[in-house]
């Protein structure tokens, strides 16, 4: 199949899944930084060590456990509403519109949902700053996959249920490769926004899972749906 044909194809497209952060705004606008410090301060303040031990800790919660968040319900059962209110009490002012991804949406066929690691809450403010909440029929959070994060395939299967998605005719798209891998082999077609870190790229040297490797969203989206660079429809696109 040609890459045209390829995108062609997108366009029967039923259910569009979109991960939030480094994924619908570009990983430039460096929320994630506050997140990241965020997280060390709450585990730093609820076991009342120093915030370079707390990092340590940070670091090996999600290497074992996928989030942070799960590592500690796990292992000292945090009260997981009290660290989402904390860690994502971020300023999201540096999150600028894109009108293309906004036009690019606009234009795209099928259902759209937010399936995010992280909670109702902060999609909801980040991608009100976008200026494309409306554009969603809903959010899945962690709190929606009972605190189980990408990339554990349950949540995903909660997911499909509760949304009444076929999956061969649903398209999801990450940053993170590897949260790729169970909506492959649900029988999902796969978008991986490429990332800059390492942890990242894990799962990326066979390819097996991923169909679209893109590095700019808007873009990528504006050619699926036929529209150029300043949001005018291209000469296939109609």
């Amino acid at each position: 199949m040609t890459a045209l044909a390829s995108l062609a194809a997108l366009r029967d497209t039923g259910v569009w899944i979109f991960d939030l952060d480094n994924t619908l705004y570009p990983a430039s606008c460096n929320l994630f930084a506050q997140v990241d410090r965020r997280i060390s301060e709450f585990i730093a303040n609820q076991f009342d060590i120093p915030f370079d031990q707390a990092r340590i800790q940070q670091k090996r919660f999600f290497r074992d456990y996928g989030t942070t968040l799960r590592g500690l319900m796990v292992e000292h059962g945090a009260d997981p509403v009290a660290y989402m209110d904390y860690v994502h009490d971020i300023d999201v002012s540096g999150v600028q519109p894109s009108p293309l991804l906004t036009q690019a949406l606009d234009r795209l066929p099928g259902r759209k949902l937010i399936y995010t690691n992280g909670s109702t809450r902060h999609a909801e403010n980040v991608a009100g700053r976008l200026g494309i909440l409306d554009r969603f029929e809903a959010v899945f959070d962690i709190a929606a996959a009972d605190y189980v994060p990408k990339p554990d395939p349950r949540p995903y299967a909660t997911l499909i249920e509760r949304h009444a998605i076929d999956p061969s005719r649903a398209c999801m798209v990450e940053d993170i490769a590897r949260n790729l891998a169970p909506a492959h082999a649900l029988g999902m077609t796969t978008v991986w926004l490429r990332g800059e870190k390492d942890y990242e790229r894990a799962g990326v040297e066979d390819g097996i899972h991923i169909d679209h490797s893109v590095d700019d969203l808007p873009l990528w989206l504006a050619q699926v749906v036929g529209l150029n660079a300043t949001g005018g429809s291209t000469a296939n696109g109609g």
